[in-house]
């Protein structure tokens, strides 16, 4: 079994490479992180945020899962995007997809997979809700792309409706939610929805308020 050692010298070539840009790179990256956005993307292994995006490390805070989803029931999620806001005070909230989502696409088959099937079931609610929009025009391809599309939707939805993005909104704080996808034929990105910046934009029934204590 291999030790890794090519990661290691990958590693020491790539802290090199950044310190031959910026010598004090590290020094002001270990005394302080202050991202302005939060990325929540898809654990697929072809879809890495920093790069994507050009930024460097401390400039992109990252929570990745199976699919990109915002579950409420998820307090990993839940956790990530309350410190993001409320502490690091992040300015954007980025949702990215990607096409060709191997979690989206087996969200959409009747074959069990294992454990991960009580995670796709998200994505199952999404497919079975928005079914109408399906074409018997629509190929394999077609229908999972769009679902790809539909799942950024739902889930920069469900961010807006967390109490902590609400309270910010509340408090005065600039913060605007977005929904992106990623094409990984061609390495771009396309906005999918409109950006989410005020408690205006949330359906009644999921705005809450802050109890006083």
């Amino acid at each position: 079994m291999s030790n890794l050692d090519s990661l290691f010298d990958n590693n020491i070539r790539w802290a090199d490479n950044i310190k031959a840009e910026d010598p004090h790179f590290f020094e002001k990256l270990a005394a302080q992180q202050k991202p302005e956005y939060l990325w929540i993307g898809c654990s697929d292994s072809r879809v890495p945020a920093n790069e994507i995006v050009g930024l460097l490390p401390g400039e992109l805070f990252v929570h990745r899962n199976i699919a990109n989803t915002v579950v409420h029931t998820d307090l990993n999620c839940l956790s990530v995007i309350y410190y993001a806001v409320a502490v690091l005070k992040v300015k954007h909230i980025i949702v990215c997809g990607h096409y060709g989502c191997g979690g989206v696409q087996a969200a959409m088959g009747d074959t069990q997979v294992g454990l991960v099937d009580h995670w796709l079931r998200n994505i199952r609610d999404v497919y079975f809700n928005k079914k109408n929009a399906f074409g018997a025009d629509l190929d394999d391809k077609a229908r999972v792309n769009l679902l790809c599309e539909l799942n950024v939707a739902q889930q920069v939805a469900n961010v807006s409706h967390i109490p902590s993005v609400q309270n910010a909104w509340e408090a005065g704080h600039e913060l605007s939610i977005h929904g992106w996808i990623y094409d990984i034929h061609d390495g771009l990105l396309n906005r999918i929805t409109p950006s989410i910046n005020a408690i205006e934009q949330v359906a009644e029934q999921y705005r809450v308020k802050k109890k006083l204590l």
